[in-house]
Parts: structure tokens; sequence; C-alpha cells
């Protein structure tokens, strides 16, 4: 069984969906839920459908190996950011293979503080006629790893960062864990 640790900061939307997507799965299960703000809803969503649910510091993920140690005891093969805000550091990444979703197409309207709400309204500010997702390998660079899928959505000029958020979500619902499962079979 290939075993999923998600990290998260936020609500957790995304984590929910890819929980439940591999709920019954044959050969993927996520093992647990991690989240550096103790009051993420993330981790409320995790324990309603019975996955381990864990707070950490900062300081614990960036100097400590109390995380790389418990991901190692766990048999962790593939670590997913899901609106995860933080670097992940470089020990991560060397020992682990890690996945995120980025809410706009990379290369652009990537990097430190894009994330969110702000991705949106640089998207909508620049008059793109679209944008979409980009679900990637994470290296020691913010949004810059290998690009394992990228799907895309119009941009209207009706549409405000609001109305471009929920199609962007409409996006991630669709693809992430279909992707995270064919990375973990080996068909991405």
């Amino acid at each position: 069984m290939k075993k999923i640790a998600i990290l998260a900061s936020g609500s957790g939307s995304n984590a929910e969906n890819i929980i439940r997507f591999f709920k019954d799965h044959a050969s993927i299960c996520v093992d647990s839920v991690w989240s550096n703000r103790k009051e993420a809803f993330v981790l409320e969503r995790a324990e309603h459908l019975n996955v381990e649910a864990h707070h950490f510091s900062k300081a614990e993920l960036a100097d400590t190996d109390r995380l790389l140690e418990e991901f190692r005891k766990r048999e962790i093969d593939l670590i997913v950011l899901a609106g995860f805000l933080l670097l992940l550091p470089q020990k991560f990444v060397h020992e682990f293979q890690v996945v995120n979703i980025h809410p706009a197409l990379l290369p652009a309207y990537g990097g430190k503080g894009m994330y969110g709400s702000y991705v949106h309204e640089a998207v909508i500010a620049n008059k793109e006629t679209e944008s979409g997702i980009t679900i990637h390998l994470v290296d020691e660079v913010y949004d810059h790893g290998k690009t394992l899928f990228q799907a895309k959505c119009p941009i209207v000029a009706a549409d405000t960062p609001q109305s471009l958020a929920m199609k962007i979500h409409e996006l991630e619902m669709e693809h992430f864990p279909r992707t995270i499962e064919a990375l973990l079979l080996g068909s991405a």
C-alpha cells in the first residue's frame, strides 16, 4: 500500500477531496494530515474522515528532524502539499517525492507570495484570457519543480478574482487526486 502524507495550512478542501478519492483505493491511502497552523480547519476535516491529524510548528519543520523522522517511520511514499504555504526544507525534497498544486499556469504567477487570491488578482489585473492549475514536483524553489499536469480555463470579461477562484477550484477537485494516483502508480 502506497502511503500519502498531506501538508496543508488552511481549510483543507483539497485535502478532503484527496482523502475521499483514496478512501477505498486498492493500493493507495492517505496516512495522515499535517498542518503548521493549529487552528487550520484541515485538521478537523481529517479527523472527521478518520485520518490522523497533526500540528507542527514552523521551527519543528525547519530546525528539527521530527517530521522527517515521523515520515520515515510511517514509510510515507509521497508528500502532498495541498494549500501548504511554507517552503519545504531541502531535506524533505531530497528524501521524499513531494507534489504541489498551484492555482495558475506556471511558470507564470508563481513564486513566493503568489498563492490563493493573490494569484487570481494578478491574473485578472493583467487581463489574461486564460488561467488554470499546475500540478508539479517540488524542489528547493517555490513553484519551480517539474510539471506533471496542467489544466486551463478561460477568463471572460465579467470574471473577478472570486469567480476565477471558483473555476480554478473545480479544476483542482477534478485533477489533483487523479494526478497523484498516476504519479504513485507510475503512469504520470
